[in-house]
């Protein structure tokens, strides 16, 4: 990758912690450092802080409750210095922040900050004051992951922006997600559920084939094993996520219509001739998928471990945490009975 695409994406992507993908930051824009010139929202009782992003001081001023936990910080001045956009919805008194392709909402009242189809509480919930809504402090460090510091009366938000290298991953694709709006795409590996790492897929993310050969985000399909390169920055969420600059599908043969079902191994079975098949219980991968089924290994199932990489087919035991892809060519029984694809086992729980 180009050094300096690599230097610049590292930059675009620090807010992506919790938002997905990053985009070029504006600098505030140049405001006076005169406090009695600012606004100010404290009432009695409360104090006021000053707020400065990398250096420039906020017309809009912070303030906190007497007992508060944190300050609370104006969420429009801080988010435009750093340039996001942000669309107010007065019938649920949220708002959407976004910029390029990251994306996030902050709701009225609520200590749920959504971030990438994730909830995380902060511990202070939004204030809509007047026409402006608050959020804690903590949401520029948490979820934009901003450094800040309070000194005194005063709040410093300041853009850490320095060489990231990247994080090359191997894993198994479990699941291919895109929102109706197509704001925010990701694709999950290594695990299924709250286990492996979602890779936030932007508009400069890079699709590609073993050999090289150019690929779109509505090529990838669950089952497939791919090598992704994406930031060192991952949201604190389960699974955590990750802006990423591009991934490689290793598969040579791909097949779009797999099913997909993570559980454990309820039992292992061998026929007379020696054949293997093991009954899957779990959590079905797609519409279609089954929460229960027996699945036969065949002379070209791949076992592999949760990085894709080729691993004994002797590691199917009873009680193994796997995941297995499998073909809609299914019996009619209960459990159907299926050929698996690939199976993934997952490392044993401590």
């Amino acid at each position: 990758m180009n050094n300096n695409v690599l230097k610049t994406s590292a930059v675009l992507l620090t807010l992506s912690m919790a938002l997905t993908t990053g985009s070029a930051l504006a600098k505030p824009a140049s405001t006076t450092q005169n406090n009695s010139a600012q606004h100010s929202v404290a009432s009695a009782g409360q104090q006021v802080f000053t707020i400065e992003i990398n250096g420039t001081a906020l017309t809009d001023t912070g303030y906190q409750l007497p007992g508060g936990k944190e300050p609370l910080i104006p969420l429009r001045a801080m988010a435009e210095a750093l340039g996001f956009k942000l669309e107010w919805n007065s019938k649920t008194k949220s708002v959407e922040l976004s910029q390029g392709n990251i994306f996030t909402t902050v709701k009225t009242g609520e200590d749920r900050y959504v971030i990438n189809r994730m909830y995380t509480p902060l511990g202070t919930a939004p204030v809509l004051k007047g026409d402006k809504l608050y959020v804690p402090a903590s949401f520029a460090s948490e979820v934009l992951h901003q450094s800040v510091s309070v000194k005194g009366a005063s709040i410093l938000i300041h853009t850490d922006i320095q060489d990231q290298e990247a994080v090359i991953d191997t894993g198994v694709i479990t699941s291919v997600y895109q929102d109706e709006s197509g704001k925010y795409k990701s694709v999950q590996i290594q695990g299924a559920g709250t286990d492996g790492i979602i890779l936030t897929v932007g508009p400069d993310t890079v699709f590609k084939s073993a050999d090289g050969g150019t690929l779109a985000f509505t090529d990838l399909h669950i089952g497939m094993t791919v090598q992704a390169t994406h930031s060192m920055i991952s949201t604190f969420s389960l699974p955590p996520q990750t802006p990423t600059y591009s991934i490689t599908v290793l598969d040579q043969k791909k097949q779009a219509d797999l099913l997909g079902t993570a559980g454990n191994v309820e039992e292992v079975l061998k026929d007379a001739d020696g054949g293997i098949s093991f009954r899957l219980k779990g959590d079905p991968l797609t519409g279609l998928s089954q929460s229960e089924i027996v699945l036969r290994l065949a002379a070209d199932t791949e076992v592999v471990n949760g990085k894709g990489e080729a691993i004994e087919s002797s590691s199917l035991v009873k009680g193994a945490k796997v995941i297995g892809f499998y073909t809609p060519m299914m019996t009619k029984s209960l459990p159907p009975i299926g050929t698996a694809v690939k199976i993934v086992v997952q490392p044993a729980q401590p």
